[in-house]
């Protein structure tokens, strides 16, 4: 597979304060990157430094074969971003949008129709091509601002958190236009808060308090080690009454951890408990509770991480 970013010692200072310090990272053509970590935690510094807008303090970033310092103006003019809040121009209609973001990124006359039409094709936004964007429906807007970022055919596409705020409909239709862009060769570097679509992406990084802690696939994170310390299990609990039950589980003493899961209990206990777990619970007057051994999630991976390194950064 090709390298299309990568970073050794990425570091990058601002007076005492080190927002990004020595993240080592290479993302490869095709994949879905997500990059997850607590508001604060270098994700958009480390990503304007890979864009070409900001300078390293130390190290050095490759971002699709360009320096991402010496050569920062051909990385700009080869990728895409799309940022969170909706930047575009709420005046201009679809097409007024598109054109425009294909004149500035330098896409030749000859081209520029067709390019459009690429990308109006690819989004499914032909419908609106008269509408105003600032009369564009929360996921419409995500729709444009991804065509305007693909119109010069991007390799890399950098989506800083592209499905806030729209409904569940309009971001899986999203995630479906990323996974088949992702198909055809093109990279996403993918910022959310979102556990279920860390859980679609090819590789994920955590990034917590400007270091880099893990980066892996989901799978992978999942087998580390402390996620399941040796000597414990995780267990999926039914039972009545949820967040009851969660409260008398956290008190019992082989119990390190139970929290609400959609609509049962995830708990954390001592190995070899789970059939206590169960009767204690039917004791405790929960019906007949099932009590199941299941593989840790990611939310589990990432708040495990975030606790071991809180313990660490209070002592």
């Amino acid at each position: 597979m090709t390298a299309v970013i990568e970073c050794n010692g990425l570091t990058r200072q601002f007076g005492a304060f080190t927002a990004v310090d020595h993240v080592d990272l290479t993302i490869e053509e095709g994949d879905i990157f997500g990059f997850l970590g607590p508001n604060g935690s270098g994700k958009t510094t480390l990503i304007r430094m890979l864009c070409g807008l900001l300078r390293p303090t130390a190290g050095a970033a490759q971002v699709l074969g360009y320096d991402a310092v010496r050569d920062s103006e051909n990385v700009k003019r080869h990728i895409g971003y799309m940022s969170q809040q909706f930047s575009l121009y709420r005046d201009l209609t679809v097409m007024q949008n598109i054109r425009f973001y294909a004149s500035i990124y330098g896409v030749p006359r000859r081209d520029r129709a067709e390019r459009i039409e690429e990308a109006i094709d690819i989004t499914g936004i032909g419908a609106y091509r008269k509408r105003a964007a600032g009369q564009l429906s929360g996921g419409w807007k995500q729709r444009l601002a991804l065509a305007c970022a693909i119109v010069h055919q991007p390799r890399l596409l950098f989506l800083d958190e592209p499905t806030a705020g729209i409904d569940p409909v309009a971001r899986r239709d999203l995630w479906n236009l990323l996974f088949n862009l992702s198909s055809q060769g093109i990279t996403f570097f993918v910022t959310t808060h979102y556990m279920d679509e860390a859980e679609r992406c090819s590789h994920v990084g955590y990034i917590y308090f400007s270091k880099l802690i893990v980066c892996g696939t989901p799978q992978e994170l999942k087998r580390m080690p402390e996620i399941v310390p040796e000597g414990t299990v995780r267990v999926e609990v039914r039972c009545p009454r949820l967040t009851a039950a969660m409260n008398r589980m956290n008190g019992l003493p082989y119990v390190r951890e139970a929290t609400i899961f959609a609509d049962s209990l995830h708990a954390l206990l001592d190995a070899g408990s789970e059939a206590r777990l169960g009767g204690d619970l039917e004791g405790f007057g929960f019906g007949q509770p099932t009590v199941s051994v299941i593989p840790p999630t990611l939310e589990d991976v990432f708040v495990t991480l975030t606790r071991e390194k809180d313990a660490v950064r209070h002592v």
